[in-house]
Parts: C-alpha cells; sequence; structure tokens
C-alpha cells in the first residue's frame, strides 16, 4: 500500500502542502528544531490529544483550532515541551500562533501548534521567532524530511509515509510524519503525528474516522507505560484532490478510514520499534477475551511490565514473567485454559511450562522482532498491543535526559 519511493514526500506528497524545519536553536544539541507544514487552500482539521490531565500549553492552543474545523498550518519545535509553564507557556503557544499566521497570511486560529522536549521549562521565545520566520521563507513541496528532522528527540530516526487511492476516478494523497521514542503509553504519549491529505471531506466526518483509528493504532503501544504530556495526532485535509466530498458514510468513507488506519498503524509500530535504547519489538497478540478492552488490558499489562521488557532484552524466554502479567491484568482468566507463544511456539499452557526445542527458542528470542500470543480461550474478542524491550541504554538515556 505504501510506496517507499513516495515515503520520503511525507506530508507534502499530497497536492497544496508545502513544509520546511530549520534550526533555530532550541535544542543545545544544535540539531533542527523548527518544523512548519502549510497548505495555502484552507484545510479541514481533526485532532486527537494527550489524556494526561497535565497537558502542555500548545495541547489547549490546538485543541482550539480544531474546535473551529479548519486550518492552515501546522508550526510544531522540539527541544522544548512548554509543559507545566503556567500562564507564560499559553502566553508563548499563542505567540507561535501570531509569528506564524503573520508571516503566512492566516489567522492565529489557523495554526496549530505541536512541542516536545524537556518538561518545565519556558519557550526561548527569540530562538522560537526567528525559527518559525525562516521555516516560512524555506516553506519548499520537498520540504517533508527537513520537517520531519526537526520534530524528533530521542528518534533514532525519522518516521514518515505517503500513499494514495483513487475515490471516484480521482487520485487522492496521504502523507504523514511522526515523532516518538520515549514516554510513549496508550492514550498518546510524547508522540506527535501530522497527517496531511489533499481529500475532500465534512469535517465532522474526519474527526469520527481519526478519534476511531487512533484507538486501535496509537493508543495500542507502549514503550515505558509513561503518558505524556503534548502527544497529538492531526489530520489536515485540503480537498485539492477534486474528489466528490465525502458528507456521509458509504464506501469512499470506508476507504479513507482504511487508508489512515494503515497510516496510523505503520507510523505506531515505527514508534514503538524506535523506543529508548530498543533493541527488540514486541508485537503481543491477545485473543480469546470476552471484549477487545480485556484484551487490550492484558496485552498492555504485559508490555508494560519491566520484567517482561528486561527478560526480551536478555533473550531470556521467561514465560513465567509473561503469564504473571497476565495474571495481574485484572481480567478474568483461567490458568488451566490459557496458552503463551514466542515466535509461534508454545511456552506455556494449561497451567505448566510448555516442553519446547531450546534451539528453537534461543532462535526466536535472538530476533529483532518477536511475536507474544497469548490465547484465553475465554471469548472470541482481541487485541494487538507493540512495544520494545528495556536496554541498558534506555536507563542511560532518561537518567541523563535533563542533563
Amino acid at each position: 500500500m505504501f510506496s517507499e519511493e513516495n515515503a520520503k514526500k511525507g506530508v507534502t506528497y499530497p497536492k497544496g502542502f508545502q513544509a520546511a524545519g530549520v534550526k533555530a536553536g532550541i535544542k543545545k544539541s544544535g540539531n533542527p528544531d523548527v518544523a512548519v507544514i502549510y497548505t495555502a487552500k484552507e484545510a479541514v482539521v481533526a485532532g486527537t490529544f494527550t489524556q494526561n490531565q497535565v497537558a502542555a500549553a500548545p495541547v489547549y492552543a490546538s485543541k482550539k483550532v480544531v474546535a473551529t474545523g479548519t486550518a492552515h498550518a501546522v508550526v510544531s519545535n522540539s527541544g522544548c515541551a512548554n509543559a507545566c509553564t503556567g500562564a507564560q507557556g499559553d502566553a508563548d503557544a499563542a505567540k507561535t500562533q501570531e509569528v506564524a499566521a503573520a508571516a503566512l497570511g492566516c489567522e492565529p486560529l489557523d495554526v496549530i501548534v505541536g512541542s516536545t522536549g524537556v518538561i518545565g521549562v519556558t519557550l526561548p521565545m527569540e530562538k522560537v521567532e526567528k525559527g518559525v520566520k525562516q521555516a516560512v521563507s524555506e516553506l519548499a513541496a520537498d520540504g517533508s524530511e527537513k520537517a520531519a528532522n526537526a520534530i524528533i528527540t530521542t528518534d533514532t530516526h525519522t518516521k514518515a509515509c505517503a500513499t494514495s487511492i483513487t475515490l471516484g476516478g480521482k487520485e487522492v494523497r496521504f502523507g504523514a510524519i511522526a515523532k516518538g521514542s520515549g514516554m510513549i503509553r496508550p492514550n498518546m504519549a510524547t508522540m506527535l503525528c501530522y497527517v496531511t491529505t489533499d481529500l475532500a471531506i465534512d469535517q465532522k466526518l474526519l474527526q469520527e474516522a481519526l478519534s476511531g483509528v487512533v484507538e486501535t493504532t496509537f493508543n495500542m503501544i507502549s514503550i515505558d507505560g509513561d503518558m505524556s504530556t503534548n502527544d497529538m495526532v492531526i489530520v489536515l485535509a485540503n480537498g485539492e484532490a477534486g474528489n466528490e466530498k465525502i458528507t456521509a458514510k458509504g464506501a469512499d468513507y470506508d476507504k479513507v478510514v482504511e487508508t489512515l488506519h494503515a497510516i496510523c498503524q505503520g507510523m505506531a509500530e515505527r514508534i514503538a520499534a524506535d523506543g529508548e535504547g530498543a533493541t527488540k519489538f514486541l508485537t503481543i497478540h491477545v485473543k480469546g477475551t470476552k471484549s477487545f478492552a480485556d484484551a487490550k488490558k492484558v496485552g498492555m499489562a504485559v508490555a508494560n511490565s519491566p520484567l517482561v521488557k528486561t527478560a526480551f532484552f536478555g533473550e531470556d524466554p521467561n514465560w513465567g514473567r509473561v503469564i504473571c502479567a497476565v495474571g495481574y491484568a485484572g481480567v478474568p482468566m483461567d490458568p488451566e485454559k490459557t496458552v503463551v507463544s514466542f515466535g509461534g511456539i508454545p511456552v506455556y499452557a494449561h497451567g505448566v511450562g510448555a516442553q519446547t526445542d531450546t534451539e528453537k527458542i534461543a532462535k526466536v528470542m535472538a530476533e529483532h522482532d518477536i511475536t507474544i500470543d497469548i490465547d484465553l480461550a475465554d471469548g472470541d474478542s482481541e487485541a494487538t498491543v507493540w512495544t520494545c524491550d528495556f536496554s541498558y541504554e534506555y536507563v542511560k538515556i532518561n537518567g541523563e535526559y535533563h542533563t
């Protein structure tokens, strides 16, 4: 579905979108830290945000933009979260919108703002303003990769994708960039994802589609069990594809939802795989529960267990840690019925450890991508959660994060 050739085009793959990323000096490293994404044609906007009750100033500012239903731009900085910064933080988020709007020729409420980085530090506004103006002056139809580089923090690489579908004979394009590596758990995290499309669609339908998709994609990842203050997923749809505007649910709407889901799941998986210090990408598939919520609860208990995560880092097939997490997840289960498998090899079945080939299980544990299957045999529902291991490097990164 996704073209690697178009992936680098990311948010500028859809018609009418430009992007840029610049070095404003917010990051001590001197790496790019201010990104702008822009569409001259007004776009309908949809968004989902962190559920942390201690939300950052840009979250509140961007919620107000989404409430208007339309937007022209996204301004996103890294290196400073602008979280827990009080009235000054709110003023700085608003000032960022004003500066961008003046440079772009739109209104402040047309500008989404996103931030990521250290909590409790105010934005260096002189640098931010200079960076925003420079980024606007450098907006280009091939600027997505620069924008993607400007939003990352401890990520080891940028995350981007692009794809297209056909609706009523019209090619409709989608593109995305994202960042996320630590402080990641369900209900969003230090995770920013910006999706652009030239689709013509009713704003309320776009919001409904995004909200539904996020529940089974971004809200199914966990790197460390910590929910951040800053996360958001934003979709801008400017209608330049020229498709007949989607105003009701039907085949075209379903196709859009399917495409959004593929984009968000792909980005979610990449974020989980790029967890801070990660050496393993773990897919936890839980089935045989009475509800999706139960399956998710079990999957998240396993994903958030430091003992499970460190076992996989050490390539130790310690199934006891997995079944322990299943048992305390808070979902009724019968140990006699439950089966746990690593890489398709049963390691726990019917209350006891399963007989396994030592060499085969060692090969599974040595792989980068490992699937943990958990069958509770108590219903027809299922869920998939994505996570990674805990390494020495994770402790080092987070022990030194503020310094």
